[in-house]
């Protein structure tokens, strides 16, 4: 349902002057865990990648997380010791959740299906009323949840269908669906579904009935498999689309150089139903290339924004395309790129794709992130400055940076892309965001600090950091490093497979007026393995040895990736 634009209500107003909207933590939690409920002790129960961050902009007190995770899969010794299989019908969408601002985090308890008790030597079977870490309702739904998390805050709708944030706020999670083993949730290989809730004290307690059930988004056929999606709510009460729900993802049609075109959704009615677009071509081809990676953002005035990675012939070069949207998504313009941009890391023949770090390594990419400071949850004191943020490395092979380009004119013009990693780092996955009001940059990435490696032999050494700048008006200004975490090792992080490496795809940041909180994948507790550096080293050799029995030959911390959070103020 398409509403006219409306003027701040009342009740938000009132919480305004009262201090309690926009409230925020008296103090700064630079480097905590999030990924709290899993057993670091045993692979792949300690695998955490991909993580996921917001913020309530009506109590900023109030956090939300999302993660791939393992927590409930199987251990390496049940069954076959060699193999570190996902348990069929498993979940992997962890969610973590905090009502102090950052400070602990907590992952609730639910029941669902779950192999967390299946430690061997026996083969898994599962448990339809086990304990899970991860998101509910799925198992009685006929579907598995799939990762690739994303997590937004947005106002709830009253009885009349207006949005206010003096309703209260619903937590919105979406992620990949899956059909659990022998039953159909839905058509085709894999969906992308959300759920929701708007008790987020409840589901910390670890009541499973304050999530709603999930509801599947994508428009489904026999054939498509839904992929990398993005959601993000239209939060600024000055919008006139205030309370629509957009979801972004990639439809991959049939197996190979499928068509992969950027698919669209919108809810206007809390998340309910949803109406769907096709953004780009379906072609993936010499003449088009694929796409992937989409991104989504609002001004105060409700334009939507996607951006994503490509390919642009006429160009010969990858770039950012970017497709807008000013009636609430139901129409789009036409994409066109808005920068070109490099390669990223070197071939791994193991995988038959690019790594960060050197062989059998950590995939990378050049994936979007935009943010634009839309004045939340008012929209009153917006800029509407526009940034997107990437990694490549045109500076040179081994010095991939991290680069943000501009927009002062409503992505009509963007500025020519500044570096804003620190000097010396391998920047991946960087995240972009924007407080609300213009005033602070936040950014978030992976430092490598080793060249890539040919061998498993050497250290890959890798941690989080987070920077940020002031902005003037539409300007922002030099990026300082506020915080570097603890250093680990990313040869200690495993895909189940065990053949390589595994980080995920991205890190996340999300900014109000008062703070910047940042995630990202960390590996800092994650025990190199000298067994699996010899089978992966023989995979790179050509002569494939026999993998390792994980939980025999390697120290129990083997693969245990985490997800590390903080919250940095404005002011610092």
């Amino acid at each position: 349902m398409r509403r006219r634009a409306v003027p701040v209500s009342a009740a938000v107003a009132a919480l305004l002057l009262t201090g309690t909207l926009l409230s925020s933590p008296a103090w700064a939690a630079s480097d905590t865990e999030v990924t709290v409920g899993s057993n670091d002790m045993i692979f792949s129960q300690n695998k955490q990648n991909e993580p996921a961050i917001t913020v309530d902009p009506s109590n900023p007190r109030v956090m939300a997380a999302g993660a791939n995770d393992n927590i409930d899969m199987e251990a390496c010794n049940a069954g076959d010791p060699r193999t570190c299989p996902f348990t069929p019908g498993v979940g992997v969408s962890g969610i973590q959740l905090s009502l102090n601002g950052g400070q602990t985090w907590t992952q609730p308890t639910y029941t669902g299906f779950s192999g967390r008790g299946c430690l061997g030597p026996a083969e898994c079977a599962g448990n339809p009323a086990g304990p899970i870490g991860t998101l509910p309702w799925y198992f009685e739904n006929d579907m598995v949840s799939n990762g690739d998390p994303i997590v937004v805050f947005g106002p709830r709708r009253s009885a009349d269908g207006r949005f206010s944030w003096s309703n209260g706020s619903r937590l919105y999670y979406s992620n990949i669906a899956t059909n659990f083993p022998g039953r159909e949730g839905f058509k085709g290989e894999g969906a992308i579904a959300v759920s929701r809730t708007d008790d987020v004290a409840a589901a910390a307690a670890g009541v499973k009935s304050a999530w709603m059930d999930p509801v599947v988004v994508t428009h489904q056929s026999s054939a498509l498999f839904s992929d990398k999606e993005q959601m993000w709510a239209d939060n600024a009460a000055s919008s006139p689309h205030f309370g629509n729900v957009y979801v972004c993802n990639v439809g991959f049609r049939s197996v190979g150089a499928a068509p992969e075109p950027v698919l669209f959704a919108r809810s206007t009615d809390g998340g309910d139903t949803w109406d769907h677009k096709q953004l780009t071509p379906a072609t993936n081809n010499n003449q088009t290339g694929g796409r992937q990676g989409c991104q989504i953002a609002t001004d105060s005035t409700g334009t939507v924004y996607v951006v994503w990675s490509g390919f642009d012939k006429q160009a010969n070069s990858d770039v950012i395309y970017q497709a807008r949207s000013t009636d609430g998504g139901a129409r789009f313009e036409r994409p066109r790129a808005i920068v070109r941009t490099g390669g990223i890391g070197q071939f791994d023949a193991v995988q038959g794709r690019f790594t960060i770090d050197g062989v059998a390594g950590a995939r990378t990419n050049t994936f979007p992130s935009i943010s634009i400071a839309n004045g939340t949850p008012t929209g009153t004191d917006a800029t509407d400055l526009v940034a997107v943020n990437w990694s490549d490395d045109r500076a040179g092979v081994n010095n991939e940076q991290a680069f943000i380009i501009t927009s002062r004119d409503g992505g009509g013009t963007y500025s020519a892309p500044v570096s804003v990693s620190q000097p010396g780092d391998r920047a991946n996955q960087p995240a972009v965001s924007l407080a609300p009001d213009g005033s602070r940059a936040y950014l978030v990435y992976n430092a490598f600090l080793d060249p890539w490696r040919s061998t498993t032999a050497e250290p890959r050494r890798a941690l989080g950091v987070v920077r940020s700048a002031p902005v003037s008006g539409d300007t922002i200004g030099a990026f300082v490093t506020r915080h570097r975490g603890a250093v680990g090792d990313a040869r200690g992080s495993s895909g189940n497979a065990l053949t390589a490496e595994f980080f995920g795809d991205y890190n996340q940041t999300f900014a109000t007026r008062d703070f910047g909180a940042a995630i990202w994948n960390d590996a800092r507790n994650a025990a190199v393995c000298p067994a699996i550096n010899a089978f992966r080293q023989s995979l790179v050799d050509g002569t494939p040895g026999p993998a390792p029995r994980v939980q025999q030959e390697c120290d129990p911390r083997f693969g245990n990736t985490d997800h590390f959070a903080g919250v940095f103020p404005a002011s610092g």
